[in-house]
């Protein structure tokens, strides 16, 4: 990415002016300073807007860095494709970032791993595949019943499948996109009141939803 016309197309300004300000931030100027004493070299930007620059400047420069640590890991595990690489260099947050690189993190122990461990992934990608319409699942499950491995039952099998299924939708960064999209829609967040008599905030009761 580059920082300077990011910048300067987000705050409006030219690209020569974002340049020095940045240059000026990483000498070590403080905002209060360049905003009083190098007007000329920033088109007398104001405090606020020199701090927002600032803000974004080291989101975009964390972003970048997030950015070349997860291809150099998912490169090491031999995992990185044109697609994820190119799906990296296009995300524009950190957030995008991370739940593009999720299936690839190291994971704590979690249910569906241990349905792996059980040899129960080939069934859960047969169920993912949506090509088993009308078919017998108890059947196909029974193929996969092996007390030697912990899977006692048809249930303990369908069950595994369905624990590696769930966290494969999870670590979907397209699915998680989506859903964040849908919150960000029709989410409503509710604040409910404890009330108590002796309340240092009794005063506010009469604002706050029963």
């Amino acid at each position: 990415m580059d920082i300077t016309k990011q910048l300067s197309l987000e705050f409006s300004m030219s690209e020569m002016h974002i340049n020095n300000v940045i240059n000026l931030i990483d000498d070590g100027n403080t905002i209060p300073f360049i905003a009083r004493y190098r007007k000329e070299m920033h088109g007398s930007c104001d405090d606020q807007k020199l701090r927002d620059i600032f803000d974004r400047l080291t989101y975009i420069r964390n972003l970048e860095k997030r950015k070349e640590e997860v291809t150099s890991s998912i490169e090491e595990q031999g995992k990185m494709t044109e697609e994820l690489a190119e799906a990296i260099s296009k995300a524009i947050t950190l957030a995008e970032v991370e739940d593009i690189y999720r299936p690839y993190k190291q994971k704590r122990k979690t249910r569906a791993s241990v349905a792996k461990e059980k040899g129960l992934e080939p069934l859960a990608e047969l169920l993912f595949s949506f090509t088993l319409k009308g078919a017998d699942l108890n059947e196909i499950a029974k193929e996969y019943v092996d007390s030697e491995k912990g899977v006692e039952t048809v249930e303990d099998a369908l069950q595994g499948a369905s624990d590696i299924i769930a966290e494969i939708i999870s670590d979907s960064a397209e699915a998680r996109k989506l859903l964040k999209e849908l919150i960000d829609k029709t989410g409503i967040i509710r604040s409910v009141a404890k009330k108590e008599e002796d309340s240092v905030y009794s005063m506010y009761y009469d604002y706050s939803e029963l």
